[in-house]
């Protein structure tokens, strides 16, 4: 049994894989998402951005976040619904960097790979030579 402290109102529950937070407070998040998700089924809201869904409804931008990042809406659906690069805070969609900065790590972690290449290939070149004296 994992207590842990509601993120929210800070009262004590029991952790589990599918809440983060108080059943109270997961009961509130829910009726967020239900507002959230009635304003998305409208025809013409589907091609709201985040802020303007906050605008619409009054629910805050962090959980929204957290209810696309969760897979609770189908972003196909929703083209201009996203959430924001953990390193540089460009719009996804999906995983938890963009493009370009898993671009950057991968060119990064290249370097590094080289480096240690080069490393022990250096080292296996040095060899060390004892002469006996007498």
């Amino acid at each position: 049994m994992d207590l842990q402290n509601c993120q929210k109102c800070d009262s004590l529950y029991v952790k589990n894989k599918f809440r983060d937070v108080c059943e109270k407070c997961w009961k509130e998040e829910e009726a967020a998402y239900d507002t959230v998700s009635k304003y998305m089924r409208k025809r013409e809201n589907r091609a709201a951005t985040v802020v303007q869904v906050v605008e619409a409804t009054g629910v805050s931008e962090d959980l929204i976040l957290k209810f696309i990042k969760a897979g609770r809406f189908q972003l196909t659906q929703f083209p201009n619904f996203g959430y924001p690069c953990d390193k540089c805070g460009a719009v996804i969609r999906e995983g938890r960097i963009c493009t370009s900065c898993a671009g950057e790590l991968m060119a990064d972690l290249r370097t590094v790979q080289k480096e240690e290449q080069r490393k022990k290939n250096m080292s296996e070149h040095h060899a060390t030579f004892y002469s006996h004296r007498d």
